[in-house]
């Protein structure tokens, strides 16, 4: 990797710009329990950008700080060269940020296109009123919305099971439906919480190209929590490693598979 001022070349050649977001001296707090102490990082335009750790370590709250569900007790949230004040969720969406979750949040008696233009909601404008008559800039707002599901639908290659109801479908094929429902919203950074979670080989396979074709074909920017190891090491820019709610390890993979102290925390080696 080479560094630039504005961003760095991985070493692929590709060119990851400035900082898009940047968590600076985060602390959150639960009561007398401190899920995050004092972590800062940053995420790059155009870059796959890992965050991992053993179970407990904190990830998933800090997945929640950035989406807006938890808000620190200490730190500061930056995004797009700008200070976030507190936010709510749908506030933070309407910001360009969309997720997925570790345990899948689907509409499960909705099919599987309208659980994708529910991945729309953000950019409608027009009103109740509106919305119910259905002319004029209402209906072009949903023809347009449509298209826009319609393509996430082709890209995800989930064609055939768009009028299904997403309660019969397997597991892979939710996690991808609700990947699509979160990429139709056209995030300008995309969180995604164990994309992997529960998935056999061939759907780990699959979804490991969906989301380097989306960081490709889109320019989005990814953060993700992932424990496989492998898919993280394969489709990461960059990795931080957090253990106990503090940061230990932060770089390229390779940087970061050397880390002792990354090691010792995978493999349960107490420290003195």
């Amino acid at each position: 990797m080479k560094d630039m001022e504005e961003g760095y070349i991985t070493e692929d050649g590709r060119k990851i710009g400035g900082v898009v977001m940047e968590m600076k001296n985060i602390t959150l707090r639960f009561g007398g329990v401190v899920a995050i102490k004092d972590i800062s990082f940053d995420i790059r335009e155009g870059e796959i950008r890992a965050i991992i750790g053993p179970n407990g370590a904190g990830k998933s709250s800090m997945l929640n700080v950035i989406s807006g569900f938890y808000v620190p007790q200490e730190g500061e949230v930056w995004f797009r060269g700008e200070k976030r004040p507190p936010m709510k969720p749908f506030q933070v969406a309407r910001q360009g940020i969309a997720r997925t979750f570790q345990n899948i949040a689907l509409f499960e008696g909705m099919t599987v296109l309208d659980n994708v233009m529910t991945g729309r909601l953000t950019h409608m404008t027009t009103g109740l009123f509106t919305q119910a008559i259905w002319k004029g800039r209402a209906e072009a707002e949903e023809v347009e919305n449509r298209e826009k599901a319609e393509r996430i639908i082709d890209f995800l290659e989930i064609q055939s099971i768009r009028k299904t109801p997403v309660a019969r479908l397997p597991y892979g094929l939710k996690k991808r439906v609700e990947l699509a429902r979160a990429l139709v919203a056209e995030p300008k950074l995309l969180l995604l919480d164990e994309p992997m979670a529960g998935m056999n080989v061939e759907e780990k396979e699959d979804m490991s190209r969906f989301i380097l074709d989306v960081n490709d074909e889109f320019g989005t920017t990814i953060a993700l929590i992932e424990h496989d190891m492998g898919v993280v090491m394969d489709l990461s820019d960059r990795v931080v490693v957090m253990d106990y709610g503090k940061k230990i390890g932060d770089g390229t993979p390779d940087e970061v598979r050397s880390n002792q102290d990354v090691i010792d925390a995978y493999l349960g080696v107490s420290h003195d």
